[in-house]
């Protein structure tokens, strides 16, 4: 009996850091979108959902036409538009972010190809409440290769 805690206590340690990285939508300010771009530092396209780091360049400036973009429709209501309207640089000033993307069906969902290392993308997103703790956005939309990705939902 002893063993078989022993056994099941180190298991829950081994799976402790995924689940320390994730982060509900709660913890996320959706009152306030941040644009981030920049390019892939390191990948990992995994479930609980894909994620990535990128990293700024200097100078990061919001795209002069950013309100105008098209936007794909998902199956729950965001209002794009508005996110587009209301987006903002974050106040920090970190050059590596953590972009939390979606699981790895809605990703397949959207035909999202794995992204890799080196590629530029931009992200619309959320980041933690008061950008307090670590530098994470949790992605709404992803602008990558040309494409646009509504991640909070399946495509329409």
């Amino acid at each position: 009996m002893m063993q078989r805690r022993t056994v099941l206590g180190l298991g829950a340690l081994a799976l402790a850091p995924s689940a320390f990285s994730h982060h509900g939508w709660s913890s996320f300010d959706q009152e306030r979108p941040i644009w981030l771009e920049g390019n892939v530092v390191k990948v990992a396209w995994r479930n609980p959902h894909a994620e990535l780091e990128i990293e700024l360049p200097a100078g990061l400036k919001l795209p002069a036409d950013l309100a105008q973009r098209a936007l794909p429709a998902q199956s729950a209501s965001v209002d794009g538009a508005g996110l587009l309207k209301r987006a903002v640089l974050p106040t920090r000033r970190d050059k590596v972010w953590e972009i939390e993307l979606a699981p790895l069906t809605r990703m397949a969902a959207w035909k999202v190809p794995e992204i890799k290392v080196g590629e530029a993308v931009s992200v619309l997103g959320f980041t933690l409440i008061g950008e307090k703790g670590d530098a994470v956005v949790r992605c709404e939309y992803l602008f990558a290769g040309g494409k646009v990705y509504g991640l909070r939902s399946a495509p329409v």
